[in-house]
């Protein structure tokens, strides 16, 4: 696990195992391509995003697959930043994100305490751009303004197997892009012990 303090809050970059990318992909598939459960798991009417198609993944996939590993992260997270790890870890809701072409998902934030995302599939060429900087289907977190020895932006270049960890008010937008092929993410929210989200942040 890799952490970061580009301004305020700590953001933390791992990486997922390969058997839980093919398990994630798995599910994501067979639920595309059953038209019930992609009507089921639809939960695009909860979000911001201008996508193609948001899924819900349900309880029984996520505490099968998901939840030890999501919950071991998130206290990890927690543990290098305040020293101490929540009893209590609830995964409030998770879902997947496929963008295509040119769609996005504006700039937003979360509830819970701690969200995540995660990258499933990227397309190649993905940033490609006539621009120097190299922005299109990439995501930017916001927080403040610039100021003198202080960033506002940091930006990832996604890969597969990416997860990202930040608090969830911390603001972020994924840019749409040029390319051909899918931009597969999935996001969560997590809730932790209500007496450790006031504690400060510690390096």
């Amino acid at each position: 696990m890799k952490f970061l303090s580009p301004f305020g809050p700590r953001i933390a970059i791992l990486k997922i195992p390969s058997n839980l990318l093919e398990k994630l992909n798995h599910e994501v598939e067979s639920i595309i391509k059953n038209k019930k459960r992609s009507k089921s798991n639809d939960y695009s009417k909860k979000l911001v995003g201008q996508v193609q198609q948001e899924l819900e993944l349900k309880n029984k996939f996520i505490k099968k697959h998901l939840k030890n590993f999501v919950s071991k992260s998130v206290n990890q997270y927690l543990k290098k930043n305040l020293n101490k790890k929540s009893k209590n870890i609830k995964i409030k809701n998770l879902w997947v994100v496929r963008q295509f072409k040119n769609e996005y998902n504006p700039l937003h934030f979360h509830d819970g305490n701690v969200s995540g995302v995660g990258y499933l599939k990227i397309p190649s060429n993905l940033t490609k751009s006539n621009k120097k900087i190299k922005t299109n289907g990439t995501i930017d977190f916001v927080y403040g303004s610039k100021s003198f020895l202080n960033n506002s932006i940091f930006n990832h270049k996604p890969k597969v197997g990416d997860l990202i960890l930040f608090p969830n008010y911390l603001m972020h937008t994924a840019y749409p892009f040029k390319s051909s092929g899918e931009r597969r993410s999935f996001s969560f929210n997590i809730e932790i012990d209500k007496k450790l989200t006031g504690l400060l942040h510690v390096k």
